[in-house]
Formats: C-alpha cells, sequence, structure tokens
C-alpha cells in the first residue's frame, strides 16, 4: 500500500511508521498486523487527506480534528471548510503583501479567508475593502481615535461607521492599501486579527463600565481579558462560524448580553441565600445560545461564576464549540443548534469537563438581577459614580462620522474629559469622565461638529446596518431609509416613550430587526417592470426584561412608503393604548396580528378624515 503512487513521499513515510507502531502494538496483544486492512484505504479518495490531517499538532489540531470526524463519517465539508483545511488563513501575509503590491483583489474562498484579518472585500457593493477592527468593550482612546480617522482619510473613504457591536468599521479602501491600514492599526495598538469570518468578534461590555451608578460591577477589565485571551489562543479562531461574547455588569444601558453566544449578566447574592461555596457577592451567571437572526435568545444555565472565572469558562464552551459545531452546513454551524441537538445538560457536561471541575448553580430566583435599563442612557448627559463628573452620550446618526467629527471628538474627549470615548451597541459613542463645569462647552463643541447629544424618541433607538451601498449581502439602502423614516416621523408624530426602529439590509441581521420595537428585514418587489427595495416589517421585539421576538405584519412594503405605514402604526398605538404608561412593544404584544391590522387600518382612515 505504502508504494501506491497515489501517496506523495512524505505520506508514504508517514504510512510506513504508522503501520510499524500500530503492528507492534497489536503484535503485544496477539492481534494480526493491520496490512490487509489497510490495504482497502488506498483507493479511498479522502484518505490521504484524513491521514495527514492527523499529523498536525498544536492549537490548529482541535479544529483539524473536528474536520477529520466529518470526513471520516462521510460527511462533505463546505467550501468555507474546505478553504480553511487547504491554508491556514493566519498565515496569508505573505499572500496578502503580493496582492497588494499588485494592486489586486482577492478572489475565490480568498475573499473569505482574508476576513480572518478584519479585511472584507464587499464587492459588488463596493469594489474595495472594509476594515473591521477590534476594539475590546467598545472602548478606544482619544489618540487611537484620531489615528483611525487619519487612516480613513488616507486610505478609505474619509469615514467610518460605528458598529452594532460597539465597534468602528473603515471602508472604501483600495487594493493596495489594505495593509497600510492593518499597520497603521497596530501601531496604534488596534489588534484586528479574528475580527471577522469564522471567529469571536468585538467582546462587548457595558458601555458605561466603571463610571455607572447602578451598576454591580465594572465589566471592562473581564472584556479586555477576554479579548487577549482569544489574541493568544491559536485554537480560539478554530470555529466552525462566527461567535459573540458579551458582559453586563448592570448598568444602566445595554449591551444586549442576551443576543450573544455567550452572554454573562451581572447579579448578586445576599447573605441570606449565600453558602460556603457560593458566599454572598457579585457574580456572573452564564447564559448560551443567542442569535436573534435565527430568533433565539441566550437562556439561563443555571451555572454563577465569580468574575475571575468567566474567562476560562468561555473558552470552555469555545473549545466545546469546535470540537462539536456543523462543518456542512454553514445555516447550521451556530452554537444555538449544538445546544438545540444536545440540550443544555449535556453541552454543560462537556464544557465542565473541558474546564477541569464542576460548576456551581443556583436558582435564578435566589439572585438579586440587573436593574432596569434606561432606554436614553445612551444619549444626553448624565451624572457618573465619580462625583462631579458626567458622561454624555453623543448621536451618531445612523452609526456614520466623518474623519474631521472624529478628530473633533477626540479633541473634545482630552480637553474636557479623560480622553477616552466609549462606543455602544447602540451605533453611538459616550464621552466620559467631563466635569460639572464643562458640560456646556461640550455640548457646544459637539453641536458645531454638526453632532448633538440630544434626540428625538424615533432616533435615540434607530439602528441601521450598512445596507447595499457598502454590503453585498443587503437588499436595500438602509441608512438613508433610517434617515428618511426619522425626518417623517419627527415631522408627523410626538412620541412620549423611545422606540427603537431596526433596519436590516438581510436576513444576518446585523440591525437585529427581530428586538426593535419596529423591525424592517429589506426585501425586493416588483412596481411595473422594476424591482424595487421593500421591508417585511416585525414589531414587538425587545430585550432583557422585555425579551421578545418581533412578529412580522407587513411584508414587501415599499421602501417609500415604510415611513407612512410605521406613522399609521404608531398613530393607532397611541389612540387604542390602555394608558400612557403602556409601551408600543407591550400594546403590541398584548394583540393578535389580524386586530392590530384592524386598529392600524382605521386610524390611517382616522388620521385620512
Amino acid at each position: 500500500m505504502t508504494n501506491d503512487p497515489a501517496f506523495s513521499d512524505e505520506q508514504r513515510h508517514y504510512l510506513e511508521g504508522l503501520l510499524s507502531g500500530a503492528n507492534a502494538a497489536r503484535a503485544l496483544r496477539g492481534l494480526p498486523t493491520l496490512s490487509r486492512a489497510m490495504a482497502g484505504l488506498a483507493g479511498a479518495a479522502q484518505t490521504p487527506v484524513a491521514l495527514t490531517a492527523s499529523a498536525v499538532s498544536g492549537p490548529d489540531a482541535m479544529a483539524r480534528q473536528a474536520q477529520d470526524k466529518v470526513i471520516a463519517g462521510g460527511g462533505k465539508l463546505c467550501k468555507e471548510e474546505k478553504a480553511k483545511r487547504e491554508k491556514n488563513a493566519l498565515d496569508l501575509w505573505d499572500e496578502m503583501a503580493d496582492r497588494a503590491a499588485a494592486g489586486a483583489f482577492p478572489k475565490g474562498t480568498d475573499v473569505f479567508l482574508m476576513k480572518y484579518h478584519g479585511l472584507f472585500h464587499v464587492a459588488p457593493a463596493q469594489n474595495a475593502y472594509m476594515c473591521r477592527l477590534r476594539l475590546p468593550g467598545g472602548v478606544v482612546s482619544a489618540h487611537q481615535f484620531r489615528g483611525i480617522a487619519d487612516l480613513a482619510e488616507k486610505y478609505g473613504g474619509g469615514y467610518a461607521h460605528v458598529t452594532t457591536r460597539a465597534n468602528l468599521q473603515i471602508r472604501e479602501i483600495g487594493p493596495g492599501d489594505p495593509l497600510h491600514v492593518y499597520d497603521g492599526l497596530v501601531d496604534l495598538g488596534v489588534i484586528i486579527r479574528g475580527s471577522g469570518a469564522d471567529n469571536i468578534r468585538n467582546v462587548t461590555a457595558s458601555p458605561t463600565a466603571g463610571i455607572d451608578r447602578g451598576e454591580l460591577i465594572d465589566t471592562l477589565p473581564l472584556a479586555k481579558a477576554m479579548h487577549h485571551y482569544i489574541l493568544n489562543h491559536r485554537e480560539m479562531y478554530g470555529l466552525p462560524r462566527k461567535f459573540n461574547i458579551a458582559f453586563d455588569g448592570g448598568g444602566a444601558v445595554s449591551p444586549l448580553a442576551d443576543t450573544n453566544d455567550i452572554g454573562f449578566t451581572a447579579v448578586r447574592i445576599d447573605a441570606s441565600d449565600a453558602s460556603a461555596a457560593l458566599p454572598a457577592g457579585v457574580y456572573m451567571r452564564l447564559e448560551l445560545g443567542g442569535i436573534t437572526g435565527h430568533k433565539d435568545f441566550a437562556r439561563d444555565t443555571g451555572v454563577i461564576l465569580r468574575p475571575d472565572q468567566c474567562v476560562k469558562v468561555a473558552a470552555a464552551v469555545v473549545r466545546v464549540f469546535v470540537r462539536t459545531g456543523d462543518r456542512t452546513d454553514r445555516n447550521k454551524a451556530r452554537l444555538k443548534y449544538v445546544l438545540d441537538a444536545w440540550g443544555f445538560d449535556k453541552f454543560m457536561a462537556e464544557v465542565e469537563k473541558e474546564y477541569g471541575s464542576q460548576l456551581p448553580r443556583l436558582e435564578l430566583e435566589k439572585c438579586e438581577s440587573r436593574g432596569p435599563v434606561d432606554p436614553m442612557g445612551h444619549i444626553g448627559v448624565h451624572p457618573q459614580k465619580q462625583d462631579g463628573l458626567n458622561y454624555i452620550g453623543v448621536v451618531v446618526p445612523v452609526g456614520r462620522l466623518t474623519c474631521r467629527q472624529m478628530h473633533g471628538l477626540a479633541h473634545i474627549a482630552d480637553e474636557f474629559g479623560s480622553g477616552v470615548i466609549r462606543l455602544t451597541v447602540w451605533q453611538n459613542l459616550l464621552i466620559s469622565d467631563v466635569p460639572d463645569a464643562h458640560v456646556a462647552a461640550v455640548k457646544g463643541r459637539l453641536k458645531a461638529l454638526g453632532l448633538d447629544d440630544a434626540a428625538t424618541n424615533v432616533r435615540a433607538g434607530l439602528v441601521a446596518c450598512t445596507g447595499n451601498t457598502g454590503c453585498k449581502f443587503a437588499a436595500s439602502d438602509t441608512k438613508t431609509h433610517a434617515g428618511v423614516i426619522a425626518d417623517y416621523l419627527d415631522a408627523t408624530l410626538q412620541l412620549d416613550h423611545p422606540i427603537n426602529i431596526h433596519l436590516t439590509g438581510c436576513h444576518h441581521s446585523c440591525a437585529q430587526h427581530y428586538i426593535g420595537d419596529i423591525g424592517l428585514l429589506a426585501s425586493k418587489v416588483a412596481r411595473g417592470e422594476e424591482m424595487i427595495e421593500a421591508y417585511h416589517i416585525h414589531i414587538g421585539g425587545g430585550y432583557g426584561r422585555e425579551q421578545h421576538i418581533g412578529r412580522e405584519i407587513y411584508r414587501d412594503v415599499c421602501a417609500d412608503e415604510a415611513p407612512a405605514v410605521i406613522e399609521r402604526m404608531l398613530v393607532g398605538y397611541q389612540q387604542h393604548r390602555s394608558d400612557e404608561r403602556e409601551t408600543f412593544s407591550m400594546f403590541t404584544r398584548r394583540h393578535e396580528l389580524d386586530e392590530l391590522r384592524r386598529l392600524f387600518d382605521a386610524a390611517d382612515q382616522l388620521a385620512a378624515s
């Protein structure tokens, strides 16, 4: 068999050693040699791949062995897994440098593999790269913010986007410049390895961590520790699909931990419920499996952890996922589907094996949970726990900042704050540590930049993904449409409750349309002989204590008709709610969809008369 020309010299030497060792071991046990059994393997097309794979060692072996298991079981790896198998995505530096020198963009599966370095070729939406950063906890220094603006000005389109993972993106990077951006970010102390593709994305934390009067714990150190653990453990890059981790310390602004694959949420154990194993104090509860684009929130596991245990437990969860996640079907390759197939008890038993000990559990009822979320906590002026200091929430219209605005914000943070800028999952930012005496000056400087710390009840919760001007998957121009909707509603309605309106361009649901009070998912619809942009409209979503997946009420609403349709819905809500305390989501959840359509249609007729 080892002389079969189907094998390379290296493979033949490997097989000879494998057979020799196996036969020696079998001889000691009185068993026959493996020659006959191995002889039939030479004709199997995937045998060389499977055998050479077992030679992979070190931190990359875990993912490789998971692929081997699929092949050995007769499964077929999806194209992305095949691409990762053929070349390690983390070892592409020379290829990327050669491609940049030639002024060329990647092709085929190299487009996917380059995302491991935070570089996305986003054609045909833009024949350019988008660079996604990693900013653990969403915190960035004024120096870094200014440097990122300089890179966006020199090599990009002169702007940056704030994302729904409290992160930044630089867009419109030419084919010759991706490594200039990469190197520039490293010089700033921003490491972007693994910010895209099948990796753990930017680790989020409570935006007001360390400064929030109501928080149970400062989660920023946990987010940073998780970030550095990922960067320094290569097996954390062997996932079958993307992965999200969040830490919620219980402050006024939610990081949406329950929409993550792993969510850690702070709780307190009082003396009356304490024990020798779990003394009174602040702990983190472990939630798993959030992916609202697939209509699921993270669910409580019952596990309660000391803060210093969280990173190691998260790593154990990731390793189990690396070994067990689906590598044949991208649509089923998220953690949720392992949990659905196995159940939480079986999965957590494997996590405990990986962790090395049993994890403590405590009924949720015996824990004091986080305080209420302030829906306007990310906008405006708010006193910090530090006496005499404030954080100021800055409205960033649909998450877009010009380089001039970024420089201005960095200067404000340096001159009036502590040189820190905090990004939020709501696509805006906070400037912290502003003394009482300087609040008015900061507000004036923001207005001079074309920004503001105040927002209407519509704009405060307006979220939009990149849309089809910058993403090949999107079916509509979400950011433009979000602005049009906000302008229309602000001119026609007065709302006494904040409302979250989320616009997302495709089924990936980057703007998490299912958790909005009103969520819009882009579609296309025929108008005459043209296909025009439209939306499926969902209502009643929520998160945290108001956790709920929105229901689709209207389908294929043309984009230019969406503002009036949303107005009609909100007028119907105002006319028929039980009292002024009832929010839009509360109102929609207590009615069936047919009844809501009737009420909204009646509101439209009343307004027309």
